[in-house]
């Protein structure tokens, strides 16, 4: 049955970053990319220590789109054109890196007052060639804007595209789609051929698809054109992305994405030298550059 359904398994990376995990399924040895998802991490789920937090201390991006979606808890988002936005469960952060954004993402101080929770899945999508270098932008997409299919013991949040006869507001540069599917106990969805690319990840819970029980923490890459059931008997939440599949390649450093090799190694040099820019209100502290990132093109 597996191979009827799926292309491809990705277990995850585990990182222990002291006090939660992040589950990082791309990029991987077997795939680089799901449609435009290039990176694909599990924050948590963790609940930490009062008065500590999460602090990203500020690092740039370039020819990506960094994607923030939050089960619990909440993070503020700073970046280098001057955004300052707070995120809780339900909305959405779309960041363009473009030609370049600098960025810091941290617990707000009445998360820290109260032991902060920390649940929440942080993609990121390659751009097409013709948008890599585009003017950075932020994009903040409210809960109550974002269309939810509610069957009675299923619910799916349509984050990005076009899923079920409904389409999410939030910008794409190229085929994408992304929901959040949330079942109760007995509850189902369809997953349709809606892409050139799906892949299916259980958070939380438990799941199956036309039978086959789902792995948490485990993507799943469906065969082209397959559709089937996704039910779970006990409750779960479920992930579905994907969309077009890129013509060429994109290669991955640390936290820059692109189609080429020399624009990686000169954002290198660029964050080396200074001369991305700070973050307002946060630019006393930077992450310097690795010398062995964790995040890398496989060859």
């Amino acid at each position: 049955m597996t191979d009827d359904l799926f292309t491809q398994t990705i277990t995850p990376t585990t990182h222990d970053l002291g006090g939660f995990k992040v589950y990082r399924t791309l990029p991987s040895r077997p795939r680089t990319m799901v449609g435009p998802f290039i990176f694909f991490d599990q924050m948590g789920p963790a609940h930490l220590e009062v008065g500590t937090g999460i602090d990203v201390r500020p690092h740039p991006h370039i020819n990506l789109a960094t994607v923030t979606y939050l089960f619990a808890g909440a993070m503020d988002h700073r970046d280098s054109l001057g955004t300052f936005a707070t995120i809780r469960p339900g909305a959405v952060n779309l960041m363009t890196a473009g030609t370049g954004i600098v960025h810091s993402e941290r617990s707000p101080q009445n998360e820290r007052d109260a032991g902060p929770e920390l649940s929440g899945i942080q993609t990121w999508l390659a751009l097409p060639e013709r948008f890599e270098e585009v003017d950075p932008a932020f994009e903040h997409v409210a809960a109550a804007d974002l269309p939810t299919i509610d069957s009675g013991k299923a619910r799916a949040r349509i984050i990005m595209g076009s899923l079920w006869g409904e389409s999410a507001p939030t910008t794409t540069y190229a085929g994408t789609i992304y929901a959040d599917i949330m079942l109760d106990a007995d509850g189902s969805v369809p997953i349709d051929a809606e892409a050139d690319e799906r892949a299916i990840y259980l958070a939380t819970g438990q799941a199956s698809l036309d039978g086959m029980e789902l792995e948490p923490q485990v993507l799943y890459v469906l065969k082209p054109g397959v559709t089937a059931k996704l039910y779970s008997r006990l409750g779960g939440r479920v992930m579905l992305c994907g969309g077009e599949a890129f013509a060429t390649p994109r290669h991955v450093w640390w936290n820059f994405v692109s189609s080429s090799r020399d624009r990686i190694e000169q954002a290198k040099q660029d964050w080396k030298a200074g001369r991305f820019p700070t973050v307002p209100g946060d630019d006393k502290e930077f992450i310097p550059i690795p010398e062995v990132p964790k995040t890398v093109s496989y060859p």
